[in-house]
């Protein structure tokens, strides 16, 4: 196992927290997804151990909700709306253009490991569509003729190590990029 120390030790804190071991899955899966990046089997077998359940029973968890990863992301993980009314204004035709633009194909990682591109539902932003989460940070009103230039900034991101990861909060760099 190649959790950080600290993940480890929270994990312990997390499970004490419920009178049902097995009802602290969710939450252990989330805290190894932030501290690996993804989920990998081994991490599935330790959750399921630690919960008392069988690792089968951790992997329906993990495949039921698409918010969890089975393998890693790219150094910057770019989730376009699709939901009607990002839709409505144009997430299809940007997610094109970005798929140009980045060399990456939608539900795949760049080959240089940078981009992990893909559509997602709902980001709950819906008056500001098109709307595009680049790792924690969300771009508003991203539209289609915008891509090429969204990329390129996504691009320069690479070399801010800093960027996209603190949690978005209104008015603050972050939420809107």
């Amino acid at each position: 196992m190649s959790l950080k120390p600290e993940t480890l030790a929270q994990a312990d804190a997390i499970v004490a927290q419920y009178p049902q071991a097995r009802s602290a899955t969710l939450p252990l899966l989330h805290l190894v997804q932030e501290d690996r990046g993804h989920i990998a089997p081994e991490d599935e077998a330790w959750i399921a151990a630690k919960v008392g359940v069988t690792p089968m029973q951790v992997r329906e968890v993990v495949t039921f909700y698409p918010m969890f990863r089975l393998a890693p992301v790219g150094r910057r993980h770019i989730r376009v709306c699709r939901t009607l009314s990002c839709a409505l204004r144009g997430s299809y035709a940007l997610m094109a253009e970005l798929e140009k633009a980045l060399g990456c194909a939608r539900g795949e990682t760049s080959a240089d490991g940078n981009f992990t591109l893909e559509f997602v539902e709902c980001i709950a932003d819906c008056g500001c569509g098109p709307v595009v989460q680049v790792d924690h940070a969300l771009h508003e009103n991203v539209t289609p003729d915008q891509g090429a230039a969204f990329a390129a900034k996504v691009r320069a991101s690479l070399s801010d190590p800093a960027y996209g990861k603190a949690a978005p909060a209104p008015g603050t760099p972050e939420w809107n990029g």
